[in-house]
């Protein structure tokens, strides 16, 4: 039987607290997400998704309720403290990765994520061949290319670059926050089948908040729908097997 990784219980979330912009994103919202759960996220702009993702990292503080990890509360974190079992890959090729580093030198700091970082060798000729083999298999050159800096690289190359930083040392969880809506559709297929392919291979725990709806029913063994602040919809298994692009227009159609 799988158990909770993560459980988030009447998470509220509000900003522009105690003024009169005060707005509530996320409301009672409860989730639990299993080991192995990879999980697409739908919903329209503003339902909240972005803000759930926060939240869960720390970036936005929860105004109440708890999020727990593997039954431990982690809401008095900091963001920083939560990298150590969480990684995030960010629409933008842009985020996620340092321009001036090389190919090379952004994975070696993808190796010690999560951990003190101080004055030590960098050790990183140790590391190119293992580096070479894990660029080798995204299939876009990125191989031959360990030693460009980074903010050289093609919009695809960089956020294939960013996904493997995000996956080099296995993460609890997986954010995927519309990763590939920056990429021309040929790019955005290849990753997304890479991705796919990645998080099957390790059993990665994945959330991916997307906005194509075939995508949506194609990846994951679990969907859900945000609306609201609030989680509308949340179907698994064969259950999601079983849906169209047409159900899922019937809860909103603004998604294209």
């Amino acid at each position: 039987m799988t158990k909770p990784i993560l459980e988030l219980r009447h998470v509220v979330t509000k900003v522009n607290r105690n003024t009169p912009e005060e707005l509530t994103l996320l409301k009672d919202l409860n989730l639990t997400i299993n080991e192995g759960d990879f999980i697409t996220v739908l919903g329209s702009n503003g339902a909240g998704k972005s803000t759930l993702f926060n939240t869960i990292a720390g970036s936005m503080p929860l105004t109440s309720g708890d999020i727990l990890l593997r039954g431990e509360s982690i809401v008095r974190e900091s963001e920083e403290t939560r990298t150590r079992f969480l990684s995030r890959v960010f629409q933008d090729p842009k985020l996620g990765t340092a321009p001036r580093m090389t190919v090379a030198e952004n994975l070696l700091l993808a190796t010690r994520r999560g951990e003190r970082r101080g004055l030590l060798p960098r050790h990183l000729k140790r590391h190119m061949p293992e580096f070479k083999q894990l660029t080798s298999g995204m299939g876009n050159g990125l191989g031959e290319r360990l030693n460009t800096p980074t903010g050289n690289l093609s919009g695809g190359q960089r956020q294939a670059l960013s996904f493997l930083m995000a996956t080099l040392k296995k993460p609890d969880i997986l954010f995927l926050d519309e990763h590939t809506a920056a990429l021309d559709p040929k790019t955005s297929r290849e990753l997304m089948q890479t991705t796919n392919d990645r998080i099957t291979a390790e059993n990665l725990t994945c959330l991916m908040i997307t906005h194509h709806l075939d995508d949506a029913l194609k990846y994951g063994n679990r969907l859900i729908v945000i609306n609201d602040g609030k989680i509308t919809f949340d179907v698994s298994g064969e259950d999601k097997k079983k849906l169209t692009q047409e159900d899922l227009y019937g809860f909103f159609g603004e998604i294209e």
